[in-house]
């Protein structure tokens, strides 16, 4: 047994499974010793925790002695392999799989030299050093090319510099059901440099003329884009119910893309109760 093994019982499952998860991923692995695939799986999950040097930790319990875990984390066969990142389990397979499909498994836990600099670069844009994380970035995309992730993030940060641009052409490689952020970053592309212009000026235009729906629209998409939601979709609401076919029914197009951009929220389900009601 290697030091990156080790069996666990109810009494250590907090400490060896849900704590060290926190820091690393836990592979569990259900066994009993009457359990014929068990005896052909166990040695190589023990092969790999040797050969992946501390990546993941492997804890073997047996089910037989501990029915209480089986129960808790539904354990209907073994051998049954949970994989536990954070205090939750996130992955799993059942039976005994070859050791390619198990590297497989492994390797879509354990993060790679690409996930590590994507760690990075998150750290550096936070700290407010966009230059480095696109750098890191930009060195994550030379190790794993087709990463959606990757493009994502660079995205992002290329979105909050104002480089619309740039934001389009990353955005234009990837597919909306490729990751739940690619809509809502396309969604935000729109308002991308409506910020700038004279909130003063158009709040004037339209307490002047509620029917200058022009004013109204760039006045949302101003709020939109300085994250001051409510008041931008009181905007756009407001066109659809005064011209539906302003621009092209424009109101309700671009109410749609901050629902997207937001994502769900007691905001938007009011403001699409008041939307279907002012279309009704």
């Amino acid at each position: 047994m290697s030091e990156h093994a080790l069996d666990v019982d109810l009494a250590d499952f907090q400490q060896h499974v849900l704590e060290e998860s926190r820091h690393r991923p836990v592979v569990v692995d259900f066994w009993a010793p009457w359990c014929g695939p068990c005896k052909s799986l166990k040695p190589i999950l023990e092969k790999l925790a040797a050969e992946y040097g501390g990546k993941f930790l492997l804890a073997k319990i047996n089910s037989d002695d501990n029915q209480e875990l089986a129960a808790r984390y539904a354990v209907r066969g073994i051998p049954s392999v949970k994989a536990f990142i954070d205090g939750e389990p996130v992955d799993e397979f059942s039976g005994a799989l070859p050791e390619g499909e198990v590297r497989a498994f492994l390797d879509r836990l354990i993060p790679g030299p690409a996930d590590e600099l994507r760690a990075q670069a998150a750290e550096l844009h936070l700290a407010g050093d966009a230059s480095a994380a696109l750098q890191r970035l930009a060195d994550a995309s030379r190790i794993a090319p087709a990463h959606v992730g990757i493009r994502l993030d660079a995205a992002e940060i290329m979105l909050d510099l104002g480089e619309a641009d740039e934001a389009r052409r990353l955005l234009a490689s990837v597919p909306d059901d490729a990751d739940p952020r690619a809509p809502q970053l396309k969604a935000r592309l729109q308002f991308v440099g409506t910020a700038d212009a004279d909130e003063a000026a158009l709040t004037a235009r339209v307490a002047a003329d509620g029917n200058d729906l022009e004013a109204r629209l760039q006045l949302a998409n101003l709020y939109v884009a300085a994250g001051q939601f409510e008041p931008g979709m009181a905007q756009l609401l407001e066109i659809v119910r005064r011209d539906r076919g302003f621009e092209d029914d424009i109101g309700r197009k671009t109410l749609l893309s901050v629902f997207t951009l937001l994502g769900g929220g007691e905001l938007v389900s009011r403001y699409r109760r008041l939307l279907a009601s002012a279309l009704n």
